[in-house]
C-alpha cells in the first residue's frame, strides 16, 4: 500500500513536524497514532518516517531514511493574472505537473480589479500549491512569487531559456524551441521560463518588450487556447521532452 506523503512545516536533520491545520487533520480526522509510517518532505528531500508524537497542535515524525524522488521541472511559469477561479486551476495543475515556480504577472490586459486583488490571493495560491504538491507526491513545493508588473519582471537578469507563448507566432513551436535548447545544452539541464498571456493575449507593446529582452516566441499550435489551457499544455509539452 502506498504510504501517505506529507510536507513538513518544520524540520531538523532527524525530525520533522506538521503544525496547525495539517496536524489537526492528521490527529482528529485520520486519528494517527505513534508508530504510524508515512513519507514526509523535509529539508528539500523525501524521507520514510515514523510518527513519534501526536497532538492537534503538532505531529512529530522521526526521519528513518531518505527515499528516491524526482526533482521539480526546471520551469518558471510567468502566468499573467486572469479570472481567479481559472487561474487557481492552472496553478494547481502546473504544480501537479512539477513546475519549480510560478510568477503572477500583471499584464496590460489584466483586468484592473484582478490586478488590485492579486496580492491578497497569494497565500491562497500557496495553499493550493501545497495541497497539489501533496496530492501529486512531489518532493518539493512550487514557489508562488508575489505578483509583479511585466516590465519589472523582464528587467531581472536570468540565465534561463526564455520563451514567450504568442498567438501570432506561426513559424516555431514550443517543442522546437525546447528541443533546440536541450540539443545545445552541455551536461546540465537548462532552465526555462515560459510566459503565458492573459485573456485577450499580449499587446503589441508587450511583445516588443519581450523581444527587447531577447525572449524567443513560440506557438502551441493553430488553435486559440484559454490562458489556463495554454499554461497546462506548455508545461505538459516541456515535461514530455525532458
Amino acid at each position: 500500500m502506498t504510504r501517505r506523503r506529507w510536507i513538513a512545516d518544520a524540520s531538523t536533520d532527524t525530525t520533522a513536524s506538521l503544525i496547525g491545520a495539517q496536524a489537526t487533520h492528521l490527529a482528529r480526522v485520520l486519528r494517527a497514532q505513534p508508530g504510524t509510517h508515512a513519507d514526509i518532505v523535509a529539508n528539500g528531500r523525501v524521507y520514510h518516517a515514523s510518527i513519534a508524537s501526536v497532538s492537534v497542535e503538532e505531529v512529530t515524525f522521526t526521519l528513518i531514511e531518505e527515499i528516491a524522488a524526482e526533482s521539480a521541472l526546471p520551469i518558471t511559469l510567468l502566468l499573467s493574472i486572469f479570472k481567479f477561479d481559472r487561474m487557481e486551476w492552472a496553478i494547481e495543475k502546473a504544480t501537479e505537473l512539477g513546475v519549480a515556480s510560478i510568477v503572477p504577472i500583471v499584464a496590460r490586459r489584466t483586468e484592473k480589479h484582478l490586478a488590485e486583488a492579486a496580492g491578497k490571493r497569494v497565500e491562497r495560491w500557496r495553499r493550493l500549491a501545497h495541497e497539489a504538491a501533496k496530492q501529486s507526491r512531489r518532493a518539493d513545493l512550487a514557489a508562488i512569487e508575489e505578483p509583479v508588473k511585466l516590465a519589472a519582471r523582464l528587467e531581472r537578469s536570468s540565465a534561463a531559456q526564455q520563451i514567450l507563448l504568442a498567438e501570432d507566432e506561426r513559424q516555431t513551436t514550443l517543442r522546437q524551441r525546447i528541443e533546440t535548447a536541450l540539443a545545445s545544452a552541455e551536461a546540465d539541464m537548462p532552465e526555462f521560463e515560459l510566459a503565458i498571456g492573459p485573456e485577450g493575449g499580449w499587446t503589441s507593446d508587450e511583445i516588443a518588450l519581450f523581444a527587447k529582452h531577447n525572449w524567443q516566441s513560440a506557438s502551441l499550435g493553430p488553435r486559440i487556447l484559454r490562458a489556463e489551457t495554454a499554461a497546462i499544455t506548455a508545461v505538459a509539452i516541456a515535461s514530455a521532452l525532458f
